[in-house]
């Protein structure tokens, strides 16, 4: 069992975790991803570690309630316990040797970016942190991306926060004004990925992106995580969940990524009625 000793609401759909594990946090970096179970009836789902503490041997965890589990999840508070916490499963980050980089994040996804660019920031990498959000009520980790970045940039679609527009328009932005990037890395919705590689195979930039699919046992058994990247068929646990963004077929993820979104629909619709007949 596995005690949450800190839980926070960083917008009305995303909370944060401190989850006491301290063999997962011992082994933990960037890049990489836990799966849990919050009972022991409970379905397998990844979730990315958002940070790590050694000493108090924490890992901490931020979610998207979207479905019966994390909805479950949500409903724990601090002093409670999860069943099952195992990992750091997936490769880490690949952070030596780039003098400057950009990381580019979107909505949620930002959960996954900013301990990569605070690994890269803290080794003394030049970071450019570029982040979108659709407004301003579901912005995260604002302060702690400024905190690890050398230059931040926050976008939203409707204005209300940063510049109006897309993470794309920063990126080109910069890029156009000059900026040489080692390498861009970008995490979020994967259409928002999609177009940040279009963008960068322009100008001949190294991407990285991280896919973060349907994953079941974290072990490459399951089939349930494939991609298509250069043409091959990849696990994105075991293979990633890193690829060079440029060889990723986007349109094929975003496809199989749509399979189960009615079933999610419908699971998190039963948890919640469970939940409102519990507390009547």
């Amino acid at each position: 069992m596995y005690k949450i000793v800190r839980k926070k609401e960083l917008n009305p759909t995303v909370t944060l975790m401190d989850i006491e594990a301290p063999l997962v946090a011992k082994k933990a970096q960037p890049g990489q991803f836990i799966i849990l179970r919050v009972d022991e009836n409970g379905e397998r789902i990844p979730l990315t570690v958002a940070d790590y503490n050694r000493e108090a041997g924490t890992v901490t965890i931020i979610f998207q309630i979207v479905g019966a589990t994390t909805e479950k999840l949500n409903h724990l508070n601090e002093g409670d316990y999860i069943c099952d916490f195992v990992g750091p499963l997936g490769k880490a980050t690949q952070t030596e040797g780039k003098k400057k980089v950009a990381v580019v994040g979107g909505g949620v996804g930002c959960a996954i970016a900013y301990p990569v660019a605070k690994k890269f920031f803290e080794q003394g990498t030049e970071v450019h942190s570029i982040v979108g959000f659709r407004t301003k009520d579901l912005v995260i980790l604002e302060d702690e991306f400024k905190a690890a970045s050398t230059k931040f940039v926050l976008m939203s679609d409707d204005g209300s926060c940063g510049e109006k527009g897309l993470v794309t328009d920063a990126l080109k932005k910069l890029i156009e004004s000059g900026e040489e990037y080692d390498e861009v890395i970008t995490i979020g919705p994967l259409i928002m990925m999609k177009f940040v590689c279009k963008l960068t195979k322009e100008y001949g930039i190294k991407t990285v992106v991280s896919m973060n699919p349907i994953m079941i046992d974290g072990t490459g058994m399951c089939g349930g995580c494939r991609l298509t990247v250069g043409g091959k068929t990849k696990f994105a646990c075991v293979d990633g969940p890193e690829f060079d963004g440029h060889e990723v077929d986007f349109d094929e993820a975003m496809a199989r990524g749509a399979m189960y979104k009615q079933f999610e629909r419908k699971a998190h619709e039963d948890t919640c009625n469970l939940f409102k007949a519990e507390v009547k």
